[in-house]
């Protein structure tokens, strides 16, 4: 199959779990026997232009910009499938686009100018439930009014409108909560495709007594929440940075330890020696990435109640979920009911990711969605010269 992907980069200033799986994925489909090309746009490129603000808040809301038409036309591809167009990718072009697209759901855009359906330490959906406004009134995208608007003149007919929405023949979510969430504000034609990741089987360590959580320190991801009610004594070591990180210095009980940045691999081969990984995200998340590769590992998960690993967690008895509003005795009693299941719990974990979060698993699952729009029975003509 000849498969052409899309996706607008974002800037590495900002480390992007999305754009790796996008390259992670595109080499999955090759080594699969696939063709695939990739059109792609970055934003470290067109940053280096002063007008590159205006140029992007004018593609966000009018759709009109940069075009991957003549990129998509000479490679005739089977199917299209998008990641992400913004900001970097006008929409105008899907309008005309013959073949046939599919789009892969990375977070909430498409109803939120954040991106993530959380506000002031909630979710929010007021946007999807019909003020359409809500996100410039509230500064949603950068902590800015003006930065909103783009965003929120593109969302102001709901999410069923997106025009990327609207013109795919499948989209692609990467949890139940996920499609749940999109159902809820009118869109159809989903699909649960978790992402998956390749690992590299680590030298067998005993696991230890402290545990992992691995978050950008912003107040979506919950970290301050943890370390406020985490059991003094109790080994957790946070990995990553963000603008809470001070706050968190500050709230840390003894026994945590702020590692900062932490390269890829050598987490992953540290992992296997952790008592388990805490996932404590406040907003609906996709499928994190560091939740698979912990699954890898054998950790059993201490999940927070209202995110997709806690669904999952739940679904599948791979650990514990305590409620949202967790304090330390509850902090306590997961711990030592993971405790008590160690050794089946971790059995659990690694089975659980062989069955559902391979590379082959993901290609064999995202083909069929391929095949479910009729993608090879469509062909493109190149562009005439």
């Amino acid at each position: 199959m000849r498969i052409a992907v899309v996706h607008s980069f974002y800037s590495s200033r900002v480390p992007s779990g999305e754009n790796q799986v996008v390259l992670a994925q595109v080499e999955a489909l090759r080594a699969a026997g696939h063709e695939v090309a990739l059109v792609a746009r970055h934003t470290d490129d067109r940053l280096r232009r002063a007008s590159y603000p205006v140029e992007a808040a004018l593609t966000t809301a009018t759709g009109v910009g940069p075009d991957p038409t003549a990129e998509l036309a000479a490679f005739r591809p089977d199917v299209v499938h998008v990641h992400n167009l913004f900001p970097n990718f006008g929409t105008a072009w899907l309008r005309d686009w013959p073949g046939r697209i599919v789009a892969t759901l990375h977070n909430f855009r498409p109803m939120c100018a954040n991106g993530y359906l959380f506000r002031d330490g909630a979710p929010c959906t007021a946007c999807p439930s019909g003020d359409r406004w809500a996100a410039v009134k509230h500064g949603c995208f950068h902590g800015s009014r003006v930065a909103s608007l783009p965003l929120a003149f593109r969302g102001r007919h709901g999410a069923p409108a997106d025009p990327l929405l609207a013109r795919a023949d499948a989209l692609v979510v990467l949890s139940e909560r996920a499609r749940r969430t999109y159902r809820d504000a009118g869109v159809d034609r989903l699909h649960v495709v978790p992402n998956f990741v390749t690992v590299t089987p680590a030298a067998a360590v005993a696991p230890g007594d402290r545990w992992l959580c691995v978050a950008r320190l912003t107040p979506e991801k919950g970290v301050l929440e943890l370390v406020r009610s985490w059991p003094a004594g109790v080994g957790l070591d946070v990995v990553g940075e963000g603008e809470l990180r001070p706050a968190i210095e500050s709230a840390a009980p003894d026994g945590v330890r702020l590692l900062g940045s932490m390269d890829n691999a050598a987490l992953r081969a540290a992992m296997g020696g952790y008592a388990g990984l805490v996932v404590p995200s406040r907003w609906f998340e996709g499928l994190p990435t560091v939740y698979l590769e912990a699954l890898a590992a054998g950790l059993p998960v201490l999940a927070v109640d209202g995110n997709s690993a806690a669904d999952d967690v739940a679904a599948h008895d791979l650990g514990v979920v305590v409620p949202t509003s967790f304090g330390t005795a509850d902090l306590r009693a997961a711990l030592a009911a993971v405790a008590d299941r160690g050794a089946d719990l971790r059995r659990r974990a690694g089975a659980s990711f062989r069955d559902r979060f391979t590379a082959p698993t993901w290609c064999d699952t995202i083909t069929g969605v391929y095949d479910g729009t009729g993608v090879r029975a469509r062909v493109v003509e190149p562009l005439s010269a």
